[in-house]
């Protein structure tokens, strides 16, 4: 990084009280902090300034854009912007980080990141450096990954993960969106792949107009959608090797917005739509920019780009969208998640070679397993589709059936349901039934999927 080269900073902060701490350390640990200018769009319970001010940051300034009231700070002579929104105002994650983005001013470099981190030393010339670095492999290279995990609550004792790891398929959702996880890497360069993560993006600035963020994506399928439109923009996605970053993913006490936005407040007129609601014109739009939808809206410019296809991305990741199905090196071990064009398989192989992976977690209730569970020897479990046909079959022993009945405090309890087929259909009905080896079967329990 050089002493003139910037770098534009877009953060969404939820009523998050790790925003002035992740502030604090991204600026002590950049080699040029005066390069840096952040963005925030700062979703709020309080609007207050001094929130800032007596963290340290000197106010320069403060105006007003349409409805958005705008506040200037400088701090180590980094330069941060804060848009004060209540938290009842938001529309999501992508909506905010959408208000961050509009102070992009032709930066050199832009880094999307959750307000909850933490950074290596040197962390914006490690970046660029990475960056620039992929420049002979690809003109318009993108970093991003799950950063491995700190814990607030124990930086005492420097609790931070010390592996790097790679995107990988997951699951699909009930809309047939593809889920993500990921899994650990190892490797000496950064390594090819397909997805981003909505928590740590690093590209030249160019990216923040060509695949800017869609304002009416909530939350869910936000990542698959902004990969598939990077890609088709030009864009080549790369799993850093080495940790630039932490995240942290524990939050089990703060406030979401899911938490907030529920149908009370929707009642009381608080809000103007419950969470549940925004998430599925969301799901809408990314099922639209996939073909999946019976009828699609308008995506305005939030679209996917020019320079390569939705089929091309589809064979670079080896899923098919409209199939619900993915190439079985997609899930088996290798956990594949790119191909170059030099593997990609002709219509009629890839057709073939499809496999579709199902996943779910049941939930049952424990009265209705009661009366079985005490004199059961085994329990069967079998997946059907909506013909009847039996898709997948599983026995559970008595000690398993016991143990996740013992798991779980409420009510019900979860088994999990994890299996792939090359057929067309999807799972329609699960039947779950004791057998007694004196008196034979017993009741059938039966569960939609």
């Amino acid at each position: 990084m050089t002493q003139t080269q910037t770098l534009f900073i877009n953060i969404a902060s939820y009523r998050d009280p790790e925003l002035i701490p992740t502030l604090r350390d991204m600026i002590a640990t950049a080699r040029h902090p005066q390069n840096l200018r952040i963005a925030i769009c700062w979703q709020h319970d309080d609007e207050n300034v001094t929130l800032f001010t007596e963290a340290g940051m000197t106010q320069t300034g403060s105006e007003t854009q349409g409805d958005e009231s705008v506040w200037r700070f400088l701090w180590h002579g980094a330069q941060i912007t804060i848009v004060p929104v209540h938290y009842y105002r938001s529309r999501g994650a992508c909506w905010a980080r959408f208000i961050a983005e509009r102070f992009f001013s032709d930066e050199d470099f832009t880094l999307q990141i959750d307000s909850h981190c933490r950074f290596t030393e040197h962390w914006d010339h490690s970046m660029i450096e990475m960056l620039n670095g992929l420049k002979i492999l690809s003109a318009r290279p993108v970093l991003s990954t799950y950063p491995p995990a700190y814990d607030p609550l124990e930086e005492a004792v420097e609790k931070r993960g010390e592996f790097a790891s790679r995107l990988i398929f997951r699951e699909f959702s009930k809309e047939g969106l593809p889920m993500l996880s990921s899994t650990p890497l190892n490797s000496e360069s950064p390594v090819r792949g397909s997805y981003l993560a909505g928590g740590f993006i690093f590209a030249e600035g160019s990216f923040v107009k060509d695949v800017a963020n869609d304002p009416n994506i909530f939350f869910a399928g936000e990542e698959i959608a902004m990969a598939a439109r990077a890609y088709t923009h030009g864009y080549d996605i790369y799993t850093p090797h080495k940790i630039l970053l932490w995240h942290y993913y524990g939050r089990r006490k703060e406030n979401k917005v899911w938490g907030d936005h529920n149908g009370e407040a929707k009642t009381s007129g608080e809000v103007e739509l419950a969470w549940w609601e925004r998430d599925a014109i969301s799901k809408k739009r990314i099922r639209t920019l996939f073909g999946l939808e019976d009828q699609p809206v308008d995506l305005g410019i939030y679209t996917l780009g020019k320079v390569r296809s939705l089929y091309q991305f589809e064979r670079s990741a080896g899923i098919d969208f409209k199939r619900r199905a993915v190439l079985p090196e997609v899930i088996d071990n290798t956990k594949r998640s790119v191909f170059l064009p030099d593997e990609w398989p002709d219509d009629v192989e890839w057709a073939q070679r499809l496999t579709s992976p199902f996943v779910k977690s049941l939930q049952l209730k424990k009265t209705d397993t009661d009366a079985a569970i005490a004199t059961a020897s085994w329990w069967y479990l079998g997946v059907y589709s909506s013909t009847n046909r039996l898709m997948n079959e599983k026995k559970f022993s008595q000690a398993e059936m016991t143990t996740a009945i013992a798991a779980s405090s409420q009510e019900t309890f979860s088994l999990k349901v994890d299996f792939s087929t090359s057929g067309t259909e999807h799972p329609a009905v699960v039947r779950l039934c004791p057998f007694d080896d004196l008196s034979g079967w017993g009741a059938v329990v039966e569960q939609t999927w």
